[in-house]
Protein backbone atom coordinates (compact mmCIF):
# COMPACT_ATOMS: atom_id res chain seq x y z
CA UNK A 1 0.00 0.00 0.00
CA UNK A 2 1.39 3.35 -1.07
CA UNK A 3 2.03 5.88 1.69
CA UNK A 4 0.35 9.24 1.31
CA UNK A 5 2.93 12.01 1.00
CA UNK A 6 2.48 14.58 3.77
CA UNK A 7 2.27 18.19 2.66
CA UNK A 8 4.85 20.68 3.88
CA UNK A 9 4.42 24.39 4.50
CA UNK A 10 6.82 27.01 3.04
CA UNK A 11 8.32 27.26 6.55
CA UNK A 12 9.24 23.55 6.82
CA UNK A 13 12.99 24.08 6.45
CA UNK A 14 12.95 26.81 9.10
CA UNK A 15 11.23 24.42 11.53
CA UNK A 16 13.75 21.63 10.96
CA UNK A 17 16.65 24.10 11.32
CA UNK A 18 15.18 25.13 14.69
CA UNK A 19 15.10 21.48 15.77
CA UNK A 20 11.30 21.21 15.83
CA UNK A 21 9.69 17.83 16.43
CA UNK A 22 7.48 17.26 13.38
CA UNK A 23 4.17 15.34 13.42
CA UNK A 24 1.32 14.58 11.03
CA UNK A 25 -1.69 16.87 11.37
CA UNK A 26 -4.54 17.06 8.85
CA UNK A 27 -2.33 15.64 6.10
CA UNK A 28 0.53 18.06 6.86
CA UNK A 29 3.93 17.63 8.45
CA UNK A 30 3.79 20.26 11.21
CA UNK A 31 5.92 21.29 14.22
CA UNK A 32 4.39 20.01 17.48
CA UNK A 33 7.11 21.61 19.63
CA UNK A 34 10.50 23.34 19.52
CA UNK A 35 11.84 23.95 23.06
CA UNK A 36 8.92 22.29 24.88
CA UNK A 37 5.14 22.65 25.11
CA UNK A 38 5.03 24.28 28.57
CA UNK A 39 7.83 26.73 27.74
CA UNK A 40 6.17 27.76 24.47
CA UNK A 41 2.74 27.97 26.14
CA UNK A 42 4.00 30.24 28.93
CA UNK A 43 5.89 32.40 26.41
CA UNK A 44 2.55 33.12 24.70
CA UNK A 45 0.86 33.90 28.04
CA UNK A 46 3.70 36.14 29.28
CA UNK A 47 5.48 37.45 26.16
CA UNK A 48 4.83 36.12 22.64
CA UNK A 49 4.87 33.04 20.41
CA UNK A 50 4.96 32.64 16.63
CA UNK A 51 3.00 29.76 15.06
CA UNK A 52 3.02 28.38 11.52
CA UNK A 53 -0.66 27.99 10.54
CA UNK A 54 -0.05 27.61 6.79
CA UNK A 55 -1.98 24.31 6.84
CA UNK A 56 -5.24 26.24 7.21
CA UNK A 57 -7.33 26.98 4.14
CA UNK A 58 -8.38 30.26 2.52
CA UNK A 59 -11.42 30.61 0.23
CA UNK A 60 -12.18 33.87 -1.58
CA UNK A 61 -15.69 34.87 -2.72
CA UNK A 62 -16.38 37.89 -4.90
CA UNK A 63 -19.42 39.15 -6.74
CA UNK A 64 -22.77 40.88 -6.17
CA UNK A 65 -24.34 37.74 -4.64
CA UNK A 66 -21.41 36.61 -2.46
CA UNK A 67 -23.05 37.90 0.74
CA UNK A 68 -26.38 36.26 -0.09
CA UNK A 69 -24.67 32.95 -0.88
CA UNK A 70 -22.45 32.83 2.21
CA UNK A 71 -25.22 33.96 4.54
CA UNK A 72 -27.25 30.92 3.47
CA UNK A 73 -24.32 28.61 4.27
CA UNK A 74 -22.99 30.08 7.51
CA UNK A 75 -24.65 30.39 10.92
CA UNK A 76 -23.53 33.90 11.86
CA UNK A 77 -24.77 37.02 10.07
CA UNK A 78 -22.24 38.35 7.57
CA UNK A 79 -24.54 41.30 6.80
CA UNK A 80 -23.41 42.80 10.12
CA UNK A 81 -19.79 43.03 8.95
CA UNK A 82 -18.37 46.25 7.56
CA UNK A 83 -15.38 46.12 5.21
CA UNK A 84 -12.33 45.12 7.23
CA UNK A 85 -14.25 43.18 9.90
CA UNK A 86 -14.38 39.45 10.66
CA UNK A 87 -16.48 37.06 12.73
CA UNK A 88 -16.41 33.53 14.05
CA UNK A 89 -19.03 31.35 12.36
CA UNK A 90 -19.91 27.75 11.50
CA UNK A 91 -20.76 25.74 8.40
CA UNK A 92 -23.65 23.35 9.11
CA UNK A 93 -25.60 20.58 7.41
CA UNK A 94 -29.37 20.86 7.06
CA UNK A 95 -29.73 18.83 10.28
CA UNK A 96 -27.57 21.34 12.18
CA UNK A 97 -24.50 19.06 12.39
CA UNK A 98 -21.24 21.01 12.13
CA UNK A 99 -19.15 20.64 8.97
CA UNK A 100 -16.54 23.12 10.21
CA UNK A 101 -16.00 26.21 12.34
CA UNK A 102 -14.16 29.07 10.70
CA UNK A 103 -13.50 32.79 10.45
CA UNK A 104 -15.25 34.91 7.82
CA UNK A 105 -13.87 38.32 6.82
CA UNK A 106 -15.41 41.04 4.68
CA UNK A 107 -12.55 42.38 2.56
CA UNK A 108 -14.57 44.83 0.46
CA UNK A 109 -18.08 45.59 -0.78
CA UNK A 110 -18.57 42.18 -2.40
CA UNK A 111 -15.37 40.33 -1.36
CA UNK A 112 -15.26 37.80 1.48
CA UNK A 113 -12.50 35.55 2.80
CA UNK A 114 -13.13 32.32 4.73
CA UNK A 115 -10.29 30.80 6.78
CA UNK A 116 -11.03 27.12 7.45
CA UNK A 117 -9.48 24.24 9.39
CA UNK A 118 -6.73 22.19 7.74
CA UNK A 119 -8.38 18.84 8.48
CA UNK A 120 -11.64 20.03 6.85
CA UNK A 121 -10.27 22.07 3.95
CA UNK A 122 -11.12 19.70 1.10
CA UNK A 123 -14.44 18.63 2.63
CA UNK A 124 -15.46 22.27 3.13
CA UNK A 125 -14.53 23.26 -0.43
CA UNK A 126 -16.34 20.30 -2.00
CA UNK A 127 -19.43 20.94 0.13
CA UNK A 128 -19.50 24.68 -0.69
CA UNK A 129 -19.07 23.90 -4.40
CA UNK A 130 -21.89 21.35 -4.25
CA UNK A 131 -24.18 23.91 -2.60
CA UNK A 132 -23.30 26.45 -5.30
CA UNK A 133 -23.99 23.99 -8.11
CA UNK A 134 -27.23 22.57 -6.72
CA UNK A 135 -29.11 25.23 -4.76
CA UNK A 136 -27.53 28.52 -5.82
CA UNK A 137 -26.76 28.20 -9.55
CA UNK A 138 -28.34 31.53 -10.49
CA UNK A 139 -26.33 33.63 -8.01
CA UNK A 140 -23.59 35.88 -9.37
CA UNK A 141 -20.28 35.26 -7.64
CA UNK A 142 -16.83 33.80 -8.18
CA UNK A 143 -15.26 31.31 -5.75
CA UNK A 144 -11.51 30.70 -5.52
CA UNK A 145 -9.64 28.24 -3.32
CA UNK A 146 -6.41 30.14 -2.55
CA UNK A 147 -5.10 27.62 -0.03
CA UNK A 148 -2.26 26.21 -2.15
CA UNK A 149 -0.80 29.67 -2.85
CA UNK A 150 -0.85 31.14 0.64
CA UNK A 151 1.03 30.63 3.88
CA UNK A 152 -0.13 31.89 7.26
CA UNK A 153 1.31 32.53 10.70
CA UNK A 154 -0.04 33.63 14.07
CA UNK A 155 1.84 36.02 16.35
CA UNK A 156 0.22 35.73 19.79
CA UNK A 157 0.76 37.11 23.28
CA UNK A 158 0.95 40.39 25.21
CA UNK A 159 4.11 41.46 23.34
CA UNK A 160 2.67 40.66 19.89
CA UNK A 161 1.60 44.26 19.15
CA UNK A 162 5.04 45.59 20.05
CA UNK A 163 6.76 43.08 17.76
CA UNK A 164 4.49 43.43 14.74
CA UNK A 165 4.73 47.22 14.80
CA UNK A 166 8.34 46.81 13.63
CA UNK A 167 7.12 45.34 10.33
CA UNK A 168 3.61 46.82 10.05
CA UNK A 169 3.21 50.07 12.07
CA UNK A 170 -0.49 50.22 11.05
CA UNK A 171 -1.18 46.95 12.91
CA UNK A 172 -1.47 48.75 16.26
CA UNK A 173 -4.62 50.53 15.03
CA UNK A 174 -6.46 47.28 14.29
CA UNK A 175 -9.24 46.37 16.71
CA UNK A 176 -10.11 42.78 17.63
CA UNK A 177 -11.53 40.83 14.63
CA UNK A 178 -10.51 43.53 12.14
CA UNK A 179 -8.50 42.73 9.00
CA UNK A 180 -6.43 44.95 6.72
CA UNK A 181 -4.33 44.63 3.56
CA UNK A 182 -0.67 45.65 3.87
CA UNK A 183 2.49 45.45 1.76
CA UNK A 184 5.51 43.33 2.64
CA UNK A 185 8.16 43.99 0.00
CA UNK A 186 6.39 43.19 -3.28
CA UNK A 187 3.79 40.98 -1.57
CA UNK A 188 0.29 41.70 -0.31
CA UNK A 189 -0.33 40.51 3.26
CA UNK A 190 -3.71 40.15 4.97
CA UNK A 191 -3.30 40.96 8.64
CA UNK A 192 -6.07 40.37 11.21
CA UNK A 193 -6.22 40.91 14.97
CA UNK A 194 -7.42 37.41 15.75
CA UNK A 195 -6.10 34.20 17.27
CA UNK A 196 -6.76 30.84 18.89
CA UNK A 197 -4.91 31.28 22.19
CA UNK A 198 -7.01 33.58 24.39
CA UNK A 199 -4.32 36.28 24.09
CA UNK A 200 -4.06 39.45 22.05
CA UNK A 201 -2.45 38.69 18.74
CA UNK A 202 -2.39 38.76 14.96
CA UNK A 203 -2.79 36.30 12.11
CA UNK A 204 -1.01 36.96 8.83
CA UNK A 205 -1.80 35.49 5.41
CA UNK A 206 1.08 35.87 2.96
CA UNK A 207 2.05 34.43 -0.47
CA UNK A 208 4.10 31.23 -0.07
CA UNK A 209 7.34 32.68 -1.44
CA UNK A 210 7.41 35.56 1.05
CA UNK A 211 6.56 33.55 4.18
CA UNK A 212 10.14 32.61 5.24
CA UNK A 213 11.34 36.24 5.09
CA UNK A 214 8.34 37.45 7.11
CA UNK A 215 8.83 34.70 9.73
CA UNK A 216 12.54 35.51 10.07
CA UNK A 217 11.86 39.24 10.39
CA UNK A 218 9.25 38.72 13.10
CA UNK A 219 11.56 36.33 15.00
CA UNK A 220 14.42 38.83 14.77
CA UNK A 221 12.29 41.72 16.02
CA UNK A 222 10.90 39.55 18.77
CA UNK A 223 14.25 38.52 20.26
CA UNK A 224 14.30 41.51 22.62
CA UNK A 225 10.67 40.80 23.63
CA UNK A 226 11.13 37.09 24.51
CA UNK A 227 9.39 35.75 21.41
CA UNK A 228 9.58 31.97 20.93
CA UNK A 229 8.55 29.81 17.96
CA UNK A 230 5.56 27.75 19.12
CA UNK A 231 4.15 24.46 17.84
CA UNK A 232 0.82 22.68 17.69
CA UNK A 233 1.28 21.28 21.20
CA UNK A 234 1.20 24.74 22.80
CA UNK A 235 -1.53 25.84 20.41
CA UNK A 236 -3.69 23.01 21.78
CA UNK A 237 -3.01 23.68 25.48
CA UNK A 238 -3.60 27.41 24.94
CA UNK A 239 -6.93 26.90 23.14
CA UNK A 240 -8.06 24.41 25.80
CA UNK A 241 -7.32 26.96 28.55
CA UNK A 242 -9.29 29.50 26.50
CA UNK A 243 -12.19 27.02 26.15
CA UNK A 244 -12.10 27.10 22.33
CA UNK A 245 -13.55 24.21 20.31
CA UNK A 246 -11.51 22.05 17.93
CA UNK A 247 -13.07 20.17 15.02
CA UNK A 248 -12.97 16.42 15.61
CA UNK A 249 -13.17 16.99 19.35
CA UNK A 250 -15.91 19.40 20.50
CA UNK A 251 -17.29 19.78 16.97
CA UNK A 252 -18.32 16.97 14.61
CA UNK A 253 -21.07 16.31 12.07
CA UNK A 254 -23.01 14.75 14.97
CA UNK A 255 -22.89 17.87 17.16
CA UNK A 256 -24.69 21.17 16.67
CA UNK A 257 -23.55 24.69 17.61
CA UNK A 258 -26.29 24.82 20.28
CA UNK A 259 -25.02 21.64 21.94
CA UNK A 260 -21.45 22.98 21.62
CA UNK A 261 -22.40 26.16 23.58
CA UNK A 262 -21.79 28.25 20.44
CA UNK A 263 -25.32 29.63 20.15
CA UNK A 264 -23.81 33.16 20.21
CA UNK A 265 -22.43 32.44 16.70
CA UNK A 266 -25.86 31.43 15.34
CA UNK A 267 -27.99 34.29 13.99
CA UNK A 268 -31.47 32.77 14.11
CA UNK A 269 -33.02 36.13 13.19
CA UNK A 270 -31.48 36.31 9.69
CA UNK A 271 -33.12 34.89 6.52
CA UNK A 272 -32.96 31.11 6.05
CA UNK A 273 -29.64 29.28 6.31
CA UNK A 274 -28.55 25.64 6.40
CA UNK A 275 -29.55 24.04 9.68
CA UNK A 276 -31.69 26.98 10.82
CA UNK A 277 -34.84 24.95 11.50
CA UNK A 278 -33.07 22.40 13.71
CA UNK A 279 -31.01 25.02 15.54
CA UNK A 280 -34.07 27.19 16.22
CA UNK A 281 -35.90 24.16 17.64
CA UNK A 282 -32.92 23.29 19.86
CA UNK A 283 -32.65 26.88 21.07
CA UNK A 284 -36.34 26.90 21.98
CA UNK A 285 -36.74 23.37 23.37
CA UNK A 286 -33.28 22.88 24.84
CA UNK A 287 -30.80 20.06 24.20
CA UNK A 288 -30.09 16.85 26.12
CA UNK A 289 -26.32 17.41 26.26
CA UNK A 290 -24.04 20.42 26.36
CA UNK A 291 -20.36 21.11 25.91
CA UNK A 292 -18.72 22.18 29.18
CA UNK A 293 -15.31 23.21 30.43
CA UNK A 294 -13.98 21.63 33.61
CA UNK A 295 -11.07 21.74 36.00
CA UNK A 296 -9.71 18.82 38.05
CA UNK A 297 -10.02 19.61 41.76
CA UNK A 298 -7.63 16.99 43.10
CA UNK A 299 -4.32 15.44 42.11
CA UNK A 300 -4.61 13.23 39.02
CA UNK A 301 -3.10 12.43 35.64
CA UNK A 302 -4.37 14.79 32.92
CA UNK A 303 -7.84 14.06 31.49
CA UNK A 304 -7.85 12.94 27.83
CA UNK A 305 -10.33 12.25 25.04
CA UNK A 306 -12.48 10.01 25.32
CA UNK A 307 -12.39 9.50 29.11
CA UNK A 308 -15.83 9.02 30.65
CA UNK A 309 -17.51 11.64 32.85
CA UNK A 310 -19.66 10.60 35.82
CA UNK A 311 -22.03 12.47 38.11
CA UNK A 312 -20.76 13.31 41.58
CA UNK A 313 -24.20 13.39 43.19
CA UNK A 314 -24.01 10.03 44.91
CA UNK A 315 -25.28 7.66 42.22
CA UNK A 316 -22.09 7.86 40.12
CA UNK A 317 -23.94 7.59 36.82
CA UNK A 318 -22.11 7.99 33.49
CA UNK A 319 -23.20 11.38 32.07
CA UNK A 320 -20.78 12.13 29.23
CA UNK A 321 -17.24 12.07 27.93
CA UNK A 322 -14.12 14.23 27.64
CA UNK A 323 -13.48 15.68 24.17
CA UNK A 324 -10.24 17.57 24.98
CA UNK A 325 -7.99 17.38 28.02
CA UNK A 326 -4.53 18.41 29.14
CA UNK A 327 -2.37 19.47 32.05
CA UNK A 328 -2.74 23.27 32.13
CA UNK A 329 0.71 24.93 32.15
CA UNK A 330 -0.86 28.15 33.49
CA UNK A 331 -2.91 26.57 36.29
CA UNK A 332 -0.79 23.52 37.11
CA UNK A 333 -3.79 21.16 37.13
CA UNK A 334 -5.78 19.02 34.70
CA UNK A 335 -8.40 20.82 32.61
CA UNK A 336 -10.64 19.85 29.74
CA UNK A 337 -13.73 20.18 27.62
CA UNK A 338 -16.44 17.60 27.17
CA UNK A 339 -20.11 16.81 26.72
CA UNK A 340 -22.41 16.07 29.65
CA UNK A 341 -26.15 15.73 30.15
CA UNK A 342 -27.57 19.26 30.26
CA UNK A 343 -28.67 19.14 33.89
CA UNK A 344 -25.00 18.68 34.87
CA UNK A 345 -23.70 21.53 32.68
CA UNK A 346 -24.06 24.46 35.10
CA UNK A 347 -20.85 26.15 36.27
CA UNK A 348 -19.92 24.94 39.76
CA UNK A 349 -21.39 21.45 39.30
CA UNK A 350 -19.22 18.66 40.68
CA UNK A 351 -18.37 15.81 38.29
CA UNK A 352 -15.93 12.90 38.19
CA UNK A 353 -13.53 11.93 35.40
CA UNK A 354 -12.52 8.30 34.98
CA UNK A 355 -8.76 8.17 34.47
CA UNK A 356 -7.13 4.74 34.20
CA UNK A 357 -10.12 3.01 35.83
CA UNK A 358 -10.23 5.39 38.79
CA UNK A 359 -12.57 8.34 39.24
CA UNK A 360 -11.20 11.76 40.15
CA UNK A 361 -13.12 14.87 41.23
CA UNK A 362 -13.57 17.82 38.87
CA UNK A 363 -15.80 20.87 38.60
CA UNK A 364 -17.64 22.47 35.69
CA UNK A 365 -16.22 25.98 35.16
CA UNK A 366 -16.98 28.97 32.99
CA UNK A 367 -14.90 29.64 29.89
CA UNK A 368 -12.14 30.69 29.61
CA UNK A 369 -10.83 28.03 31.99
CA UNK A 370 -7.74 30.19 32.60
CA UNK A 371 -8.53 33.83 33.31
CA UNK A 372 -5.67 36.30 33.64
CA UNK A 373 -5.91 38.57 36.65
CA UNK A 374 -6.14 42.14 35.39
Amino acid sequence: MEETQLKRTPLFEIHTALGARMVEFGGWEMPVLYSGISQEHLAVRQAAGLFDISHMGEFLFDGPDSLKFLNQLLTNNLAKLESGQGQYTLLCQDNGGVIDDLYAYRLGDTRYLLVVNASRLEIDWMWIKAQRNSRHKSLQLEMTNLSGNLAAMALQGPNAAGIIAGVFPAAAELLKNQITKLEFGSATVWLSRTGYTGEDGFELVVPNGHAPALWEQLMSLGQALDLLPAGLGARDTLRTEAGYSLYGHELTSDTTPIEAALGWAVALDKPSFNGQEMLAAQKQDGVSRRCIAFKMTGKSAPPRQPYKIFSADGNGREIGEVTSGTQSPSLGCGIGLGYVESDHAKSGTGIEIEIRNRRFPAQVVKRPVFQKSS
